[in-house]
């Protein structure tokens, strides 16, 4: 009873905690929902918003059964994934289908292959998809765009938080564990038992074990310093942590991640020679592979040789992910969603032709005009545009934490994190088509009776190259309109901005906000109930660089200042991309 009482005194201290540290913003009511035209069917953006990577968030079960992290005792809080709930960590509502039974959110995904901890017994988990980070949508009043394969604006911090405080109060106080077992045991067709109560309780304090033991860690050592906010993740900052440290116990392993980004629009992606902001990875699926493990796919750091790097992560469905978005040529996939001039209002052709000038002089040494619908563009890879950090001048973090990270490896030897995560990528990879027969060339047939192509055709006829260039990479800008914030790690609002100085933009601003500037082309930065700071003077948040300044050349000036018609003219231009 002591240890109960003791318990439910530390949920009430941690749940005050997450009070007064909260940003969420209010619940969001439902919006009057338009799909901009992009090339894909109703049931393709369905799969595409709830198809399992093989990551595991927690068991299934035990997602629909918690309660939201509130004060409701003795009665039952409402459910943690009530829409409106999950809204306000930036989640877009999603209808049921076979895929999604229990409607959750998109980037949600059930799957079968989880087993409990220490067993054989099979468990259904829950894990994040891809489209949790890469399906965007523009508000105006009540009307609103979905765009799929772009920006998102949810809060993973926020949410993983709320997760934490939830579970806690579920361990911690009677009733509600009493609620939570029942509907988990239910769920899981288990007798109702003191016993099987008392095993789920000691699984949710292993997991609150973890997850305590990790955020002790990184707080001790101060490894994210850095509030990453609505629409931004360390992706490589923190996947690196989990697969260099986390996955096999290597605390030393752990690097402080201070170089947030925005979660990059996917339109065009796979045909690029390089991805990632700092063009890290050259192989599709190794990429796909890596994003994974970074949301927390499992893989086994030990065992029999064949054991070894056998993972959760599903690779045919991640290449069947690639294919989508990619299509059979260029411009045959999802494509960038054009400009909505029957909601946004309609673009100034003139002045967009004007704009075409100024950009063609300013712009397109970096940024070059690729149609992917073009016939010239289907025999081609565009070459994405490598710029040294010292001619952009734009936050360096992201690029150079990379750049100069280095991880131990279980077998003891010292490496570079892209040679570790090539080598981690490969394994899994290079597992998968092991232990499948896959062929080099193809074609094979999958355990659903799928014929699919071999290795080569697989890893999109490229090999798993990684590397850590000092410079960020200027990719095409159609459909620049649907992806804001600007910069690689999101330090300006608006494309307007983008063309002033640097010290003309906001240097501070709010975050969380859907609604859409349509004249200046970003989200609202009005202070709002909820909303996120973004302090451009914190470490790696700087707004400077990619700067029209007069006294040029020099880092981070690529052009001169330009007057207010000329910037007006190239935001209507770049609503035409």
């Amino acid at each position: 009873m002591t240890q109960r009482l003791t318990l439910v005194a530390a949920s009430l201290v941690a749940l005050a905690s997450f009070g007064c540290a909260s940003r969420l913003p209010d619940d969001q009511p439902d919006e009057v929902i338009h799909i901009a035209a992009q090339n894909w069917s109703a049931g393709q953006r369905a799969w595409f918003h709830h198809t399992s990577q093989g990551t595991k968030l927690m068991p299934y079960a035990w997602l629909l059964a918690l309660e939201q992290p509130v004060l409701s005792w003795p009665a039952a809080a409402p459910a943690f994934i009530a829409p409106a709930h999950m809204a306000r960590f930036g989640f877009l509502p999603s209808a049921p289908s076979p895929l999604n039974p229990d409607t959750l959110p998109i980037g949600f995904a059930r799957d079968e292959f989880g087993v409990q901890e220490g067993s054989d017994t099979p468990e259904v988990v829950v894990g994040l998809t891809c489209a949790a980070c890469h399906t965007g949508q523009v508000e105006l009043g009540r009307k609103a765009i979905r765009i799929e394969g772009g920006p998102s604006m949810v809060d993973i911090g926020a949410f993983q938080d709320a997760i934490g405080i939830a579970m806690f109060l579920t361990y911690g106080s009677e009733p509600r564990f009493d609620r939570f077992a029942s509907r988990v045991l239910a769920a899981a067709n288990q007798p109702d038992t003191p016993q099987a109560r008392d095993a789920l309780h000691t699984r949710l304090g292993l997991a609150l074990d973890r997850g305590r033991t990790e955020a002790g860690l990184a707080e001790r050592r101060h490894i994210y310093p850095v509030t990453e906010g609505f629409g931004r993740l360390d992706a490589l900052g923190r996947g690196g942590n989990f697969v260099f440290a986390t996955l096999p116990n290597r605390p030393e392993n752990l690097a402080v991640a201070d170089g947030p980004v925005s979660y990059p629009a996917l339109w065009d992606a796979p045909w690029f020679d390089w991805v990632q902001y700092n063009g890290a990875i050259r192989q599709p699926l190794a990429r796909n592979v890596a994003e994974a493990l970074g949301v927390r796919a499992i893989v086994k750091q030990g065992g029999t040789p064949e054991q070894i790097h056998r993972s959760s992560v599903r690779i045919q469905n991640i290449f069947d992910m690639e294919s989508l978005l990619a299509g059979p040529a260029p411009g045959a996939g999802l494509r960038a969603p054009p400009w909505p001039e029957d909601i946004l209002g309609p673009i100034d052709r003139a002045a967009a032709a004007r704009g075409q000038t100024y950009f063609a002089q300013l712009c397109s040494g970096c940024h070059q005009a690729w149609d992917p619908a073009a016939p010239s563009a289907a025999a081609s890879t565009p070459q994405v545009t490598m710029v040294p950090l010292q001619r952009i001048g734009t936050d360096p973090r992201t690029a150079m934490n990379f750049r100069q990270r280095m991880a131990t490896l279980p077998d003891g030897r010292r490496v570079s994190a892209a040679a570790g995560l090539q080598e981690a990528t490969t394994a899994v990879i290079e597992g998968f088509f092991e232990f499948y027969q896959v062929p080099a060339q193809g074609p094979w047939t999958d355990t659903a009776g799928v014929v699919r192509p071999g290795r080569a055709a697989m890893s999109g006829n490229r090999p798993n190259e990684w590397r850590a260039p000092a410079a960020y990479r200027a990719r095409p800008l159609n459909g620049i309109w649907a992806t804001a914030p600007y910069l690689h790690n999101g330090a300006v609002p608006s494309l307007y901005q983008m063309l002033l100085p640097g010290e003309q933009r906001d240097a501070v601003f709010q975050v969380g906000s859907r609604q859409f500037n349509p004249r200046d082309v970003g989200f609202s930065t009005v202070t709002r109930p909820g909303t996120f700071r973004f302090d451009t003077a914190l470490p790696g948040n700087s707004n400077r660089g990619h700067e029209f300044r007069n006294g040029g050349p020099g880092p981070g000036i690529i052009g001169p200042e330009l007057g207010e018609g000329q910037r007006r003219d190239i935001v209507e231009y770049l609503k035409t991309l």
